[in-house]
């Protein structure tokens, strides 16, 4: 069991410049060990995590050498515990958490264990800004009109989150309307160093959504991780990780004029996922770095995930303390910040000469190299130039069906879609822009690229251009402050002048919540079968997730959405082809898009201090429809069984003190056969629920009428309805459907086409365990629990893929799903296997028999066999497999405790 901490003689005090002391802190200096000067920034946040937190039980010092050593222990992939400081959660990953606590806590009653123990041991912010939609846009009134639909379609799970925040310790909600929870992490909650009755330490968090690692912009080390995962957490269980490689990028010069943060984070994202981080930290350093605000260091952080890598980190320098005061924290917080990290040599001081770190690997980036972008049609690491985005459309028509293809026929490529909207004659083309939303925390959080967009509708205002009226033009931003310093600065009308009113703080579009595009526009795209295109600012466009009509998506900074907007189409050169017309003259993107000093200086004198002070003052007083839920009291939660949000789901069902053991598969049927870059959306969509749907079926037998539906990512408190909205992309591709798309598939023994979660029902009910075949990447994407939590619901047994994205596979892990790899160089094709055959995988009966990463042979009916890499990649993983699961192994654990 636990024991005195080993590294309490490093135990020093901070001292205050004036007399006293800020606190304790646990020294790394004091260790003398020339090992951890050389350590990367990133590393020395596990180290002295780890040092903190050593017990001997969950964390030892064994750990904290592996760590001091990881110069040479990293490359032998060693696994190492590692306790962040506090959670981050969403209401779309924030709810089925909840739900999963409080089911937790019956589970110990039950079991005979103190319910009080399922509490959170650690801070957990939950910010309520995935659910807000936007039905209504181009409209002054936008905001409070689909702030009023989202609490009534949202009013049982904004309450049952409500009761959370009183029924457990350490939690809190921010209400919806108040931003983007990534945003409102890096404006407000970020802590950068923790106070802890007395004790300093370095802030550290894992969020529900992948794009956590915003934070680490700000020189906290923050990532995604899945649900289950997170709840372990909170309930004071350490993370088993490896201890993972760091890449360090090294960034130089400055950005040239009129590029943007966007621009830059494309590049460094397509450079990223070219040189392979997956499951590594990445570092950026060098003398780029003074030229970089901070606001740009949280855009490249942001989109981590798009470029693969569990961090972007950025440590700590003196542009991270300015923002900490433009942002409000006080002055005292901010040098008590300054003094920890100084004293314990984690602060960068560009000042004086730079120690060499050591890193697994390096790149380089000349910020002048950097040219206007933007990335799609379907993935966001595809980054086309500004420049030859006209000829890679059109090669995108012609190219056969894929990342970058619509096989669209050469005669039907010119093809007009006549149309009326509201009494006025319209057409569409391939490539014209339907959706164009300012959305996305990733761009929002930047001043520089929000008010760089509001100059170029301003100049296209001045100039006499408009957007057309069909055109879903929105504006979400972030946060509050976002608002205060458009209208200081005058601009704002003009963005409402051309259809970019405000439409709510929140995701909105970025996650698939645009809303429903007129009828006279979707008529138009689905009768002439016109390859529409979305413009938006946020971080993922894959296929189905902005829009079910829109086939193209392409990510674009602020100012770009605004020209494509004012274009009204993506097909087009920006160099030689006007943008359109304005009082009877030609214009050009030249004369609407403003130099970097007319952004500067808009940044400079409209964004301040006092803004943030006044937003988040208000944050936690909530706003008169949240103050107005009324919640029931008491510790367990008392479930509706008529409720289609919240259900109480079947995990614990007949749990006993006993662990089940580890599971094989016998004699399997494979329910989907996929390709590559099959997606957390593809696996388990978040938007809208089809009417067609099994989802749909179930809500319509309880008298739930289609207008309210709602997403499938509000219904995640629902274990009925996403276990029916498992593998329900209508873009999913199933090879077992030979080119068909959609969320089909056979039942083998009949030969019957169904929907998915038809076909898993049967092989539950036929009693036949069911296996699934996939390519490379398989889960990449969001951090998305639902997309394991499904699949086990469904009956699913094994995954058998190429590769795994890295929190996919720990949720598949979490949920006793086993997820195993085929060998480098062979994959279902290559061995010959349709998915037809039935797949038998021997498991010893005790986990002591097991290793990780060891091999296994699958076996088929028809005498085919080959052997897989066992993906539990540490001795932790295993205990779970043999629990039945992640929480299952924490009840147990915390009744034995």
């Amino acid at each position: 069991m636990a024991a005195e901490n080993p590294f309490k003689s490093i135990l020093k005090s901070l001292e205050k410049p004036d007399g006293g002391e800020f606190g304790k802190y646990y020294s790394l200096p004091a260790l003398n060990d020339p090992r951890v000067d050389k350590l990367p920034y990133s590393i020395k946040i596990l180290l002295e995590s780890a040092i903190r937190n050593c017990d001997e039980f969950q964390v030892k010092s064994k750990d904290v050498e592996k760590i001091i050593d990881w110069e040479n222990s990293a490359p032998k992939q060693v696994e190492i515990p590692f306790k962040p400081a506090r959670v981050l959660l969403q209401d779309f990953t924030g709810v089925p958490a909840v739900v999963d606590l409080a089911c937790m806590r019956d589970a110990m009653n039950n079991l005979k264990g103190d319910s009080n123990k399922i509490n959170p041991l650690v801070p957990v912010d939950l910010v309520i800004d995935h659910s807000v939609q936007v039905d209504v846009a181009r409209s002054e009134n936008a905001v409070q009109a689909n702030m009023e639909l989202e609490f009534q379609r949202n009013n049982e799970r904004f309450g049952f989150l409500k009761w959370g925040s009183n029924a457990f310790d350490n939690m809190l909600v921010v209400p919806p309307g108040s931003g983007i929870v990534h945003q409102v992490n890096l404006e407000y909650l970020g802590r950068v160093v923790f106070n802890t009755n007395g004790l300093l330490y370095p802030d550290s968090v894992v969020g529900t959504d992948s794009h956590t690692t915003m934070i680490d912009g700000l020189g906290v080390a923050g990532w995604g991780v899945g649900g289950i995962e997170a709840e372990a957490t909170m309930l004071g269980q350490p993370m088993s990780m490896v201890l993972p490689g760091v890449v360090g990028f090294k960034l130089l010069g400055k950005l040239r004029d009129g590029v943007t943060a966007t621009d830059l984070v494309l590049t460094v994202t397509q450079m990223l996922r070219k040189h392979g981080v997956v499951g590594k930290f990445v570092e950026f350093y060098g003398e780029g770095m003074s030229e970089l605000s901070l606001a740009d260091r949280a855009t490249i952080a942001n989109m981590s995930p798009e470029y693969g890598a569990t961090m972007g980190f950025f440590p700590v320098d003196h542009v991270t303390l300015q923002y900490l005061k433009l942002t409000g924290r006080t002055a005292d917080t901010v040098a008590m910040i300054e003094s920890y990290l100084r004293a314990n040599k984690m602060f960068v001081d560009y000042s004086e000469p730079q120690l060499e770190r050591v890193y697994s690997a390096s790149l380089e980036l000349k910020l002048e190299d950097v040219e206007p972008c933007i990335s799609g049609p379907k993935r966001p690491h595809d980054r086309v130039s500004l420049k030859e985005m006209k000829v890679d459309w059109h090669a995108c028509l012609d190219n056969r069906v894929g990342f970058k293809g619509f096989a669209v026929p050469k005669e039907s490529q010119t093809k007009v879609a006549e149309f009326s909207f509201h009494g006025t004659p319209a057409q569409l083309r391939h490539g014209d822009v339907v959706i164009a939303a300012i959305t996305s925390c990733t761009n929002t959080s930047n001043p520089s690229v929000m008010l760089g967009a509001a100059l170029v509708a301003k100049k296209a205002c001045d100039l006499g251009l408009e957007v057309k009226p069909w055109i879903k033009t929105s504006l979400a931003p972030g946060s509050g402050v976002v608002t205060k310093y458009l209208e200081k600065s005058g601009l704002q009308k003009y963005l409402n002048q051309l259809g970019f009113n405000i439409v709510g703080y929140g995701c909105t579009t970025c996650i698939g919540n645009s809303g429903d595009i007129d009828d006279a526009v979707a008529s138009a795209i689905t009768e002439n079968d016109i390859v529409a295109a979305a413009v938006l600012s946020g971080n993922r466009n894959f296929e189905g997730r902005v829009h079910p009509l829109t086939r193209a998506n392409y990510l674009a900074s602020p100012p770009l959405v605004v020209a494509y907007a004012l274009a009204g189409t993506v097909d087009i050169d920006f160099e030689t082809e006007p943008i359109g017309v304005g009082k009877g003259k030609k214009i050009f993107f030249r004369d609407i898009w403003p130099s970097n000093k007319e952004v500067a200086e808009a940044v400079q004198s409209n964004v301040l201090p006092q803004m943030f002070m006044a937003t988040y003052e208000a944050i936690t007083q909530g706003n008169p429809m949240w103050n107005q839920l009324s919640v029931p009291s008491g510790n367990l939660y008392v479930w509706d069984p008529k409720s289609t949000y919240i259900h109480e789901p079947p995990y614990f069902k007949d749990m006993t003190m006993s662990p089940p053991g580890p599971h094989g598969v016998k004699n399997a049927y494979c329910l989907l056969n996929f390709g590559d870059s099959i997606t957390t959306d593809h696996i388990s969509p978040a938007g809208s629920i089809h009417r067609e749907s099994p989802a749909a079926k179930y809500l319509m037998e309880r008298g739930v009428d289609r207008r309210d539906f709602n997403s499938y990512g509000s219904r995640r408190g629902n274990d009925e309805i996403m276990a029916r909205g498992t593998f329900a992309n209508i873009r999913l591709v199933n090879k077992f459907l030979k080119g068909e798309v959609g969320p089909k598939t056979i039942h083998h023994p009949t030969g019957d086409k169904v929907s998915v979660f038809d076909a898993a029902m049967k092989y539950k009910s036929e009693g036949h365990d069911t296996i699934i075949l996939a390519g490379a990447e398989y889960g990449s994407g969001s951090s998305r629990d639902w997309a394991a939590k499904g699949p086990k619901l469904l009956g699913v047994k094994a995954v058998i893929a190429k590769s795994f994205e890295r929190i996919h596979r720990s949720n598949l892990v979490g949920m006793g799903i086993i997820p195993l790899c085929f060998k480098a160089g062979e994959d279902a094709e290559t061995l010959g296997l349709t998915g037809e055959e039935r797949y038998t995988i021997d498991l010893p009966s005790t986990v002591s028999e097991i290793k990780p990463g060891q091999d296994i042979t699958v076996v088929t009916n028809n005498g085919k066999s080959f052997v897989c890499t066992l993906r539990f990649d540490t001795e932790v993983e295993l205990a779970y497999f043999d629990h039945g699961g992640i929480l299952q192994y924490v009840i147990r654990n915390l009744i034995k405790s």
